[in-house]
């Protein structure tokens, strides 16, 4: 992968210093906002222990037909009072007006929210004639271009906006897809140019969608910046320890699972054999990416700590003990049930 450039004073104006110490790569995971509630307790628990690993940011889901949006919001804002942790929320735009994506967007500012995962969404897969309303926001690019627009529009007409943005600018990170996007019908080329297009309308940032082999990732990030794309590319990595999971990620992204990964596991004779081997697996390809030269690693936990947790420790970027990360007195686990307003199935 090409080394991303560094500026730094000549060596002459250096003064005498010892030499830096290489920079850790980047931790991150995703949570899926509990849709029921007996569900919270279970999902503040998985909450307060991958807080304790320290990760860089932890990224909130929002569902395409904005039915969890409460339970999303109120989540981001329990991890910006609760934790050190910066949450990124999840923003769809798929079938919604601009001026409600917009209304969206300002209730995310209004309760403190400074980071975007800016996504398309998946349109309804039983409508095969849906076209997004005119007046829509039909793009994660288009949607990028919208979250500049309310911060400045924001930042214009209010002073207080204007120095909080100053101070904590908006970060704004996008998706990506290394071997092209299954069920949009992309190439990894037309990847690689929506990405350079998502940067240029102001992504700060890029998490590439699951990967299997290595190669997959160094070589999209090889023509991404042979493109001209800057931002940070961060690898997408899914713990393999269920075989279940693996096939229902299949369905559910059209990222197809190497079968004999499934044969291997599918072959192991209870769940504990499957983790360490799923395990090491995805040890192995997230060691091979981070030497590569991935800047960090962003796991799909599907709201499972524990092979989260040994995907890190396997890389050596581990946090410290719950006990210890969590020694200000925060227990998320005792979080009350954050309400949502379902108004579809909840997704499996």
């Amino acid at each position: 992968m090409v080394a991303e450039a560094s500026l730094s004073p000549t060596p002459a104006a250096q003064p005498a210093v010892h030499p830096a110490l290489p920079a850790r790569p980047t931790v991150s995971f995703e949570l899926m906002p509990p849709r029921r509630p007996d569900a919270a307790p279970k999902f503040w628990e998985t909450a307060r222990r991958l807080v304790a690993a320290r990760p860089d940011f932890v990224s909130v889901t929002y569902g395409a037909g904005g039915g969890d949006r409460a339970t999303a919001r109120q989540v981001v804002s329990t991890l910006l009072a609760g934790t050190p942790v910066l949450p990124v929320a999840h923003l769809t735009c798929v079938g919604a007006h601009r001026e409600d994506v917009s209304a969206v967007i300002d209730d995310f500012l209004d309760a403190g929210t400074r980071a975007f995962l800016a996504l398309r969404g998946d349109p309804p897969k039983d409508q095969p004639d849906w076209a997004p309303p005119a007046d829509g926001v039909a793009s994660s690019i288009e949607l990028v271009h919208l979250l500049r627009e309310v911060e400045a529009r924001r930042c214009a007409t209010d002073p207080g906006a204007a120095l909080r943005g100053a101070a904590r600018p908006m970060t704004i990170a996008v998706a990506t897809f290394v071997d092209g996007n299954v069920q949009a019908g992309t190439t990894r080329a037309q990847e690689v140019r929506r990405l350079k297009e998502k940067q240029d309308a102001g992504a700060s940032f890029a998490i590439t969608q699951l990967f299997y082999e290595a190669g997959s990732y160094t070589d999209f990030v090889a023509e991404a910046r042979a493109a001209g794309v800057t931002i940070p590319i961060l690898a997408g990595q899914l713990p393999t320890t269920e075989p279940r999971r693996l096939r229902r990620v299949e369905e559910l992204t059209g990222v197809r699972a190497p079968r004999h990964l499934l044969d291997a596991l599918d072959a192991l004779p209870d769940p504990e054999a499957q983790h360490a081997y799923g395990t090491a697996r995805a040890v192995e390809l997230a060691q091979r990416v981070l030497d590569a030269g991935a800047p960090g690693i962003h796991v799909y936990t599907f709201n499972k700590y524990r092979p989260a947790l040994d995907l890190l420790e396997g890389v050596h970027l581990g946090g410290p003990a719950p006990a210890d990360a969590m020694s200000d007195g925060a227990d998320l686990a005792r979080r009350p049930w954050v309400p949502s307003i379902p108004t579809q199935a909840p997704a499996v």
